[in-house]
C-alpha cells in the first residue's frame, strides 16, 4: 500500500489562482452559480429602482416577490454585479466570490431576522426575505465550495494535488 506524504514546506505559499485550470470543468460550476444569482439581483434591484420607492422606505413595495426598498435595491444591484463580474472571470475568482458573498448573505439574513418589525429594519426586509436571504446564502456558499472543501476530494482534483506535495 502506498503512502502519500502530507508534508507542507514551510516557506511553500500557494495562490489560488494555480490549482484550477481555467478550462476546468469546476469553473462551469462556480460561473453558473455566480451568474443566474447576479442575473437575478440584478433584476430585482432594477425592478426596485425603476419604481423609484424611497430610499429607507419601509412600506409594503415589492419586486419579484420580495419587499424591497431603494437601499435593498441598490445593495442587489451592486451584488447582481459583482456576481456576473465573477461569473465572467470564472475559476477560482468565481468560487471565492460565491462564498464570501454566500457568507454575507447568511449574516444578512440573521441580521435581518433580529431587525424584522423595528426602526432598525432599514432594508424593509420581511420574512420572505429572510428565508431568500438565507437560500441564497446557502446556495452560493455550496456552488462556491464544490469541488474545493472536502475530505473526500479525489486524488486528480487541482485542490487536492496542491494540498498533498509530493
Amino acid at each position: 500500500m502506498a503512502t502519500i506524504h502530507t508534508q507542507r514546506h514551510p516557506h511553500h505559499h500557494v495562490k489560488l489562482d494555480e490549482h484550477l485550470p481555467t478550462d476546468h470543468r469546476l469553473s462551469q460550476v462556480y460561473r453558473i452559480s455566480a451568474g443566474l444569482m447576479g442575473l437575478f439581483l440584478l433584476a430585482f434591484g432594477i425592478l426596485g429602482l425603476v419604481h423609484r420607492i424611497g430610499f429607507f422606505d419601509t412600506g409594503s413595495a415589492t419586486s419579484l416577490g420580495l419587499n424591497t426598498n431603494g437601499a435593498l435595491s441598490t445593495i442587489s444591484v451592486v451584488v447582481g454585479a459583482v456576481l456576473l463580474a465573477a461569473a465572467v472571470r470564472g475559476g477560482n475568482t468565481a468560487s471565492t466570490v460565491n462564498m464570501a458573498v454566500g457568507i454575507a448573505f447568511l449574516l444578512a439574513g440573521f441580521a435581518s431576522l433580529f431587525a424584522l418589525d423595528s426602526r432598525y429594519n432599514l432594508l424593509n426586509f420581511r420574512m420572505q426575505n429572510v428565508l431568500f436571504s438565507f437560500a441564497v446564502g446557502l446556495l452560493l456558499m455550496t456552488g462556491g465550495m464544490y469541488g474545493r472543501v472536502s475530505g473526500g476530494l479525489p486524488h486528480d482534483n487541482p485542490y487536492w494535488r496542491s494540498r498533498h506535495t509530493r
